[in-house]
């Protein structure tokens, strides 16, 4: 049974930090793709950033490159997400997801096992 926890959500101000953690149980992050997503209320999901699995090379949307680091640590089999210069566009839902194989997608549908997410809420 796997499962992913993510923790670290809450408020923040414009300009700001937070920092996302996601903990895996039952599943290795360390050889598989894990991705950070975000969604709002009456949109898709959106990729935010993925390491990919075994080499660890990371991937970034435009939205959020130079300010979001994905970062792994596979003696704790976790993935985090490091927030710095938040804006309130960056308010959402923030799930963490992963595959059983090592390369990163952009799309939603290509993950299979998901968080319940966090909340993230910038105020201005």
């Amino acid at each position: 049974h796997v499962q992913l926890v993510e923790s670290g959500g809450g408020l923040a101000q414009a300009g700001g930090s937070l920092r996302l953690s996601c903990a895996a149980s039952g599943h290795i992050f360390g050889t598989n793709a894990v991705a950070w997503f975000r969604q709002v209320p009456g949109a898709g999901r959106e990729f935010l950033a993925g390491v990919r699995g075994s080499e660890g090379s990371t991937y970034y949307a435009d939205s959020v490159k130079g300010r979001f680091t994905i970062s792994r640590d596979n003696a704790k089999n976790s993935v985090y997400l490091q927030m710095d210069s938040l804006k309130p566009e960056d308010t959402a839902v923030y799930y963490c997801a992963t595959r059983t194989v090592h390369f990163v997608e952009l799309s939603p549908e290509m993950y299979i096992y998901w968080g319940l997410g966090a909340q993230v809420t910038v105020s201005s």
